[in-house]
């Protein structure tokens, strides 16, 4: 490998060219790097390294994005995986009713297995601080590549839903990415900049990674369907995946999504309805799959979020592109 400060990338998206220093990063325990402070200068916009079939990671993850003081960029380290963590415990299990296990509640922290594994997607406020000085965490996203699912024990997903149709019917080598875990900050939510550089900071990580199918579950609140069953039958009826892309939910855990006749849904009443990452969703061009799920540890009724990359509408693509810069 050619040290790098002496390389510069070419990138795709906006012809810019940026070094990186040399540094090989291990999934698992991270070393910690230095956080911006909020007096530092940022560039508006960084890309990732050219897309490509590479399964390795980048030596170091730039900041990926900017807006105002808040910044996009991948966790490196295992305190900032922590925070995010920290993030989504507040999120689910002290606004939301999902239920942690003592362990979760004496650490606040929100976990499983797939942490150790997962790229986590991190939206930064630099103008606020946690109690160790860094600045916070406001926003995340965690992320699983399909050859890392491979060695590590598969998807998160599977334990709701039957994903062996999308993994039957794909050609050999298609790159799967597994979305899940997203939240925001109470306080950022009302602040369209927050989701949108989360949405940045997918968009390029799916360009350097050449992915072509993203995937994952969504969430309503709450665990009874009748109280969804207008956006629930909407997505069934107007969204569902094709046939032999249409992954199920499991047999033993599957309910009903058709709760209504087609005719009788109010398409407006319904896209109101639906909970904003849903509907983000279903704007840009995913589909849904076959059957929702109860999850009764998070308190909320899940469906199946099917998206090949190549339906992003081009002006979503557009968008995506001016975020940040």
């Amino acid at each position: 490998m050619v040290q790098a400060r002496g390389l510069r990338f070419r990138f795709r998206i906006g012809g810019r060219r940026w070094g990186f220093p040399r540094r090989r990063i291990q999934f698992g325990r991270r070393a910690s790097p230095a956080l911006p402070s909020s007096t530092e200068s940022t560039p508006a916009l960084v890309d990732v390294l050219e897309p490509g079939p590479v399964a390795r990671r980048p030596h170091t993850w730039p900041v990926l994005a900017v807006s105002g003081a808040l910044e996009v960029r991948i966790a490196e380290s295992d305190a900032e995986i922590e925070a995010a963590q920290r993030l989504r415990y507040r999120v689910f299990y002290e606004e939301m009713a999902a239920a942690p296990t003592p362990q979760m509640r004496t650490e606040r922290r929100d976990f499983d297995k797939y942490d150790a594994v997962c790229d986590h997607l991190l939206v930064i406020d630099r103008n606020m601080r946690d109690e160790q000085g860094d600045p916070v965490v406001v926003g995340t996203y965690r992320l699983l590549r399909g050859e890392v699912a491979a060695l590590h024990g598969g998807f998160y997903t599977s334990s709701e839903f039957d994903l062996s149709p999308m993994l039957l019917v794909s050609p050999p080598g298609t790159r799967f990415l597994e979305l899940g875990r997203s939240c925001v900050l109470k306080s950022h939510r009302a602040k369209a900049s927050t989701m949108q550089l989360l949405w940045r900071g997918n968009h390029l990580y799916i360009e350097r990674y050449g992915i072509e199918v993203m995937f994952g579950c969504a969430s309503f609140p709450g665990t009874d369907p009748d109280a969804h069953a207008l956006p629930l039958s909407y997505l069934h009826h107007f969204h569902r995946a094709p046939e032999g892309f249409r992954i199920r939910a499991r047999p033993e855990l599957y309910v009903e999504m058709n709760r209504m006749e087609k005719d009788s849904i109010d398409i407006k009443e319904a896209l109101r309805a639906l909970p904003t990452l849903v509907k983000g969703y279903v704007r840009i061009g995913a589909f849904i799959g076959d059957g929702a799920v109860i999850d009764r540890q998070f308190g909320t009724t899940d469906v199946l979020i099917y998206f090949p990359v190549s339906r992003i509408d081009e002006r979503w693509r557009s968008k995506f592109d001016r975020i940040g810069t």
